[in-house]
């Protein structure tokens, strides 16, 4: 299998071992745009790995903070009270760099710089860039992927 991230058309396709598109969802990427470096709020390009899948069992719209679940699950009301939070939902494909000096180590470590596929709330738009750097997915539609791939999946993010 493998994941493919594609900025500008702001979709992510999921591959199968024959080379099939067996998925294809419609995603934001980061509103700076593409980078690197530590800080930027950019999503990174290359290669990755899923390194880790954080939230199994979860119900659709669990909430998470520092890759743990807060025991929230959201609502239009609990975004009302809490309107300056990113958001992380449902499921994490948190993601690895595999290109030393350009997608991870140092200052451009795409596990480091916590860079995961997540789901966002349904408010949210797709096919627009507005996150901080990560992949955001429909929560329905990350909880399908996270059950379709098994951690050590390639990704590859292209611009």
């Amino acid at each position: 299998m493998l994941i493919r991230i594609d900025i500008p058309t702001q979709a992510l396709s999921l591959f199968g071992d024959d080379g099939a598109c067996i998925r294809r969802y419609v995603v934001s990427t980061a509103k700076n745009g593409v980078g690197e470096q530590r800080g930027s709020h950019r999503t990174p390009r290359g290669r990755h790995v899923v390194r880790a899948k954080i939230g199994a069992g979860a119900p659709i719209g669990a909430a998470f903070r520092g890759r743990r679940p807060t025991g929230e699950v959201w609502t239009p009301a609990l975004a009302a009270a809490l309107p300056e939070r990113d958001w992380i939902l449902t499921r994490i494909l948190w993601l690895s760099g595999r290109e030393p000096g350009f997608n991870r180590f140092g200052d451009v470590d795409t596990m480091r710089r916590y860079i995961y596929i997540h789901g966002t709330p349904d408010t949210e738009p797709m096919g627009v860039p507005l996150s901080i750097g990560c992949v955001r997915m429909r929560n329905r539609e990350v909880a399908e992927l996270f059950d379709l791939v098994p951690a050590g999946t390639p990704v590859e993010i292209v611009a």
